[in-house]
């Protein structure tokens, strides 16, 4: 009796353990083992705690992983006029009437614009799709480039799958947090000035050495007073926001327009290596299909900071 009984038990431990193995490689299969693996062991994690989100201050950076997450920085809380004043030159009307919007309080900023060697992560854990930049360089690079041929949909993937990592409320930035990171508190055209100067961005005419040729490594320029580069040039950034014509009844809160408009259009912002300087003025906007991927647009992260 004892033999059979343990026989038995032998049988259905070893059908558990097939279920479990089966179960296991379903979960891989769809990617949750894979990611876990990726973030716990791969990408290291250091999510901060909340006692030390709680101790944030503007200009502060942060990683939430060793290898695959971009350095964010501390934005202050504030306020400031969004749009161009009709008088700025090369401006269009959809970057008006001004307003007012405020930031009850602070929040995060990618320092960079996401780059190639942070997309890859994403992409080896199964939640990024490949891009059509072969690893190869042809002429306009990979690895601390900025990510391009992303289309807005694949950057909300790629936040989506930090987010899950990282418990964090990880996203594209709204049109106005991205205007008032951009601008950091200047109200000149760009953030260093009125005029577009040489050497201050890659753009066609910027008077830099990747100008309409391709992006430049990030960080290749100064950066504006909040601590961050590539606001002006080198990609066009995504934002949340639909498109719309006009601020006409646009937020005052900060927060993304994502109502009414045009949805399957979204905003980019920025200016980039191939377009004229008048396009990264801080007040730009440009409407673009959300499901389209282009050579010269990638996209920068924004983060809840919980009080």
């Amino acid at each position: 009796m004892s033999r059979i009984f343990l026989s038995h038990r032998t049988k259905v431990a070893f059908g558990i353990l097939v279920l479990l193995l089966s179960a296991g490689v379903g979960w891989w299969k769809q990617g949750w083992l894979k990611e876990q693996y990726q973030w716990r062991w791969v990408m290291g994690a250091s999510v901060l705690t909340p006692d030390a989100e709680h101790a944030l201050k503007a200009g502060d950076e942060f990683t939430e992983c060793k290898m695959g997450c971009p350095t964010m920085v501390v934005i202050p809380a504030g306020k400031f006029i969004m749009g161009s004043p009709e008088s700025e030159k090369g401006r269009i009307e959809n970057e008006g009437p001004q307003h007012d919007v405020t930031f009850a309080k602070p929040f995060a900023v990618g320092k960079f614009d996401v780059t190639f060697a942070e997309w890859d992560v994403c992409v080896e854990a199964g939640a990024c799709p490949h891009t059509s930049v072969p690893a190869s360089d042809n002429g306009r690079g990979r690895e601390d480039r900025p990510v391009i041929d992303v289309s807005w949909h694949d950057a909300e993937l790629y936040v989506a799958w930090l987010s899950r990592l990282t418990g964090k409320e990880y996203q594209l930035l709204s049109e106005a947090e991205w205007e008032y990171a951009a601008r950091a508190g200047a109200t000149t055209a760009y953030y260093w000035g009125d005029d577009i100067g040489q050497g201050n961005a890659n753009c066609d005419g910027c008077g830099s050495q990747w100008d309409e040729k391709q992006t430049a490594p990030v960080g290749s320029f100064k950066p504006n007073a909040f601590g961050l580069y590539d606001m002006a040039g080198n990609v066009l950034q995504w934002v949340e926001d639909c498109y719309h014509d006009s601020y006409e009844e646009a937020p005052n809160d900060g927060s993304a327009w994502v109502s009414g408009g045009d949805c399957g259009g979204r905003v980019l912002r920025g200016g980039s290596w191939d377009l004229n300087p008048r396009l990264l003025r801080a007040a730009s906007r440009v409407r673009y299909i959300a499901v389209f991927r282009l050579s010269n647009v990638g996209f920068r992260l924004g983060r809840t900071i919980t009080p």
